[in-house]
């Protein structure tokens, strides 16, 4: 078998909200080279939006499938038939942190914007689409003999986040790429013996990650295949399971990326409900903000006199990179 992972994240950029960096795991039969999963699964899996009177299942690069105030839908249906793929069902806001990053409790336990909120899921997606989109899939899986084995993310809220960046010389793409291959290490942990390949975007235009994956993967002889502005290459492990590295600008072309890419948008996108509720109950006629810079410092200044009523330090809400 082949063993396929693809990484991406949300919220590298704001200032406000998480940082989610997501990854998925999929087995697929033995082949010369790594197969292209969008044309295997081209049965079940279409790059574009859902259409009137098509049973496929989006998938792609979260850009592709939503703008930020628009129908989280078209996420909605990838990212849920996938986790009814891997027998995760949530149902609620709460659910679903649960279920992908199970880490993530403490904070959405302990921040006053995540404590008491509640919302039944999916938010824009009816049932008896959903459905359809989860029989179209496993039915595609079940006939392509491919089996989506794992999902898995790692949220960081702003105070990891600012703690992180320090830790890492105030480099937020270092951060970022250590951040990423302690998630594909958790994947690999109990992988059978197989090709792998693992893909990952570029973070902070990088090119060289020998040094990294040596440090994560201490145990394996890491061989440099290709370093470059488009893609760098890298191998390690012995011949029965072998690993390949890639490391590629705009990777959400490799399906295990682009639903990485849904599940780290929709779980951003959550949390940004949660944290907008919040504040706009409380102060009146304050509007809703995604939490990239220059709205969010318009929203920092709009909260602040409320912020420092309630106690709330920059630490814990700002993110410093």
């Amino acid at each position: 078998m082949t063993f396929l992972i693809g990484t991406d994240e949300a919220g590298y950029g704001p200032n406000l909200g998480p940082l989610v960096i997501s990854a998925t795991a999929w087995h697929v039969p033995d082949e010369r080279d790594f197969p292209d999963l969008f044309t295997v699964l081209a049965d079940c899996i279409a790059r574009e939006p859902m259409r009137n009177g098509t049973r496929h299942v989006p998938m792609a690069d979260s850009k592709t499938l939503y703008s930020s105030g628009a129908t989280l839908a078209n996420l909605e249906m990838g990212v849920f038939a996938s986790l009814a793929a891997v027998g995760l069902i949530p149902r609620s806001w709460k659910e679903i942190w649960a279920v992908l990053d199970a880490a993530s409790e403490t904070c959405i336990t302990a921040d006053p914007w995540f404590r008491n909120y509640q919302e039944s899921l999916p938010v824009d997606l009816d049932a008896m689409q959903l459905e359809c989109g989860t029989d179209a899939l496993a039915i595609g899986l079940q006939a392509a003999q491919v089996s989506l084995r794992k999902m898995r993310s790692r949220v960081v809220f702003p105070e990891e986040f600012n703690e992180l960046c320090e830790r890492h010389g105030n480099n937020k793409g270092a951060a970022l790429s250590a951040l990423t291959l302690e998630l594909v290490r958790d994947m690999l942990a109990d992988a059978d013996d197989c090709r792998i390949l693992v893909q990952c975007d570029k973070h902070g235009g990088r090119n060289k990650y020998c040094a990294l994956l040596q440090h994560y993967f201490p145990d394996d002889l890491i061989e440099v295949r290709k370093e470059g502005r488009e893609e760098s290459i890298y191998r390690c492990g012995p011949t029965t399971r072998r690993v390949e590295f890639r490391f590629v600008a705009k990777g959400e072309s490799f399906l295990p990326s682009a639903l990485a890419s849904m599940i780290s948008k929709y779980l951003r996108e959550l949390a940004m409900r949660a944290f907008n509720h919040f504040w706009c109950t409380q102060i009146p006629n304050l509007k809703p903000t995604a939490g990239y810079p220059t709205d969010a410092v318009r929203f920092k200044a709009e909260i602040l006199s409320l912020q420092k009523e309630l106690g709330f330090s920059d630490r814990v809400l700002w993110r410093n990179r």
